[in-house]
């Protein structure tokens, strides 16, 4: 395997759980915004009523709240069910997945650099 297919891995796996910190940041952000009812109402599935990706593979849970501005004919407001352990547990695995990546890149560019020094010599 050489060098720039070692260092492009890292990067890739870098991006990749960058992308997961981002998509459960962005759930565990939208678990309390209210669904349009409407929306849902209309044949649109979970992720079309919130208008992004983050629907994907999420029901919904709703909570009797007549007053609410959102609330469908029987009174009830309706949210992405959004399970925050899941969701806290993929922030530390990627999290940690991502500062492994970082380290590998890092000793290997160190590697390289001290290779450079040697053969300047």
């Amino acid at each position: 395997m050489s060098i720039d297919a070692i260092l492009e891995a890292s990067r890739a796996g870098m991006q990749n759980e960058r992308l997961r910190l981002d998509l459960a940041s962005r759930r565990i952000a939208a678990a309390n915004q209210p669904i349009d009812p409407a929306a849902l109402g209309s044949g649109a599935t979970f992720a079309q009523a919130l208008g992004t990706d983050l629907g994907a593979g999420l029901g919904t849970r709703s909570v009797l709240d007549p007053k609410h501005p959102l609330a469908d004919a029987q009174g009830r407001v309706h949210y992405p069910a959004v399970d925050m352990v899941q969701e806290m547990t993929t922030l530390l695995t990627a999290s940690r997945g991502y500062e492994a990546n970082v380290r590998s890149f890092n000793v290997l560019r160190g590697m390289l650099l001290r290779a450079m020094e040697i053969g300047a010599k």
